[in-house]
């Protein structure tokens, strides 16, 4: 049936049922015309389960109806090409892609499912991105969509001017948004764009190959603690209870959110051993402590239930960022140390101490809880050392 031009249309009569016109052996484009209006449909024959298969491809109302004919027979060969390179005829949007990633996650990890989701609630959820069905993605949908997320600023807690988390000045703040921070913000786009395309949803990632490739940016920490300098923040330190938690900062090289939520069950006085269970990555495994660490374990837990935190305020409660921040600050300025001392300056000094000390770095990568891969680009270069001693015991 010929209904390529508008006079054609025209003279076509209201019904149910498309008209179709072949595009090609098993490939139809199929025009419904009703009272309420017209719409395109595409129809192809499937070899695998021997039966027609349809996409509607909608109105095209957006043209002028002479450009209709045209745009439903392009976008018809593009759903072609898509069916005939092994992909499903199931449509989801980039939103939809996300949550299947999200759950897909959270097979294997609550934390990380967790994680990503709160990034696609903040980035993706409420942004003209999230309704863009994957096989219409272009590559100018997600550069556009990153370089809104670029000029998003970062949000972050400032604590108090005065004491712990009180007094002027306390809220929340904005800073422009790092490259490393945007890097780590479309990771999890990128993978869930990638399961999609594995999954058949697509059956390429130009759309996104180049527009989420990573920048290359490193924000590797520079700033380290000799263990005098360490222990002069600790003794710097006004509260106990900070006090000890620090400590266990110092002592574990871990995220400082995974030590604020580490409970009294956490910990084993009778093996010493500790279990992570909740970080940023590498949650769920177990610790074997020193004798000195182990000491400082038992003490924190003393008197406690089970339930409460391991490191606490003087309340009882457990520790915040937002509280530790300044607290930290006063004591670095008290004990003489640079201004950029943070909570994070703890973990990077522990895990330099680990690396230059020559243990190896998977086992360094299963105490921080972080990937072999992380420490080996911002913590390689100080192997350096290491190896040249090994290579001198090379020597004949």
């Amino acid at each position: 049936m010929a209904f390529s031009t508008v006079a054609q249309q025209d003279k076509l009569k209201a019904r149910t049922a498309p008209y179709w016109h072949k595009l090609a052996t098993g490939q139809h484009l199929g025009f419904r015309k009703t009272k309420s209006g017209t719409s395109w449909i595409a129809r192809a024959y499937d070899p695998a389960s021997r039966k027609q298969v349809k996409r509607a491809l909608g109105d095209f109302g957006q043209l002028q109806p002479n450009e209709r004919f045209s745009a439903a027979s392009k976008a018809a060969r593009e759903w072609f090409a898509h069916m005939d390179a092994g992909g499903t005829n199931e449509v989801v949007t980039v939103a939809e892609a996300c949550e299947r990633y999200a759950k897909a996650l959270a097979r294997t990890s609550e934390a990380k499912a967790k994680e990503a989701r709160r990034r696609f609630a903040q980035y993706i959820n409420a942004d003209p991105i999230a309704r863009i069905q994957l096989p219409k993605l272009r590559s100018h949908h997600v550069a556009d969509w990153r370089k809104r997320l670029a000029d998003t600023p970062a949000t972050y807690l400032r604590a108090g001017e005065r004491g712990v988390g009180r007094g002027k000045g306390k809220g929340t703040r904005t800073r422009p948004r790092a490259a490393t921070t945007v890097d780590r913000d479309i990771s999890c786009v990128r993978s869930a764009l990638n399961l999609a395309l594995a999954d058949g949803f697509v059956t390429t990632a130009l759309a996104w190959r180049e527009a989420l490739r990573a920048s290359g940016a490193h924000n590797r920490r520079t700033l380290y603690l000799d263990r005098d300098q360490r222990r002069a923040l600790l003794d710097a330190v006004a509260d106990d209870h900070l006090r000890d938690f620090l400590s266990a900062l110092a002592a574990l090289p871990m995220r400082p959110g995974a030590v604020a939520a580490l409970t009294v069950r956490d910990f084993d006085a009778r093996q010493s051993t500790l279990h992570v269970g909740t970080d940023k990555a590498g949650a769920g495994r177990f610790v074997l402590l020193p004798t000195q660490t182990a000491t400082l374990l038992e003490r924190a837990s003393k008197s406690k239930l089970p339930n409460a935190p391991l490191f606490a305020r003087w309340d009882g409660k457990r520790w915040r960022a937002d509280e530790w921040v300044k607290a930290i600050k006063v004591a670095a300025a008290d004990a003489k140390l640079p201004g950029e001392v943070v909570a994070y300056t703890l973990r990077h000094s522990g895990i330099t101490d680990l690396v230059v000390g020559g243990l190896d770095l998977f086992t360094v990568a299963q105490l921080a809880g972080t990937s072999v891969e992380m420490i080996q680009d911002h913590y390689g270069h100080l192997r350096q050392d290491v190896a040249r001693d090994a290579l001198a015991r090379l020597a004949l």
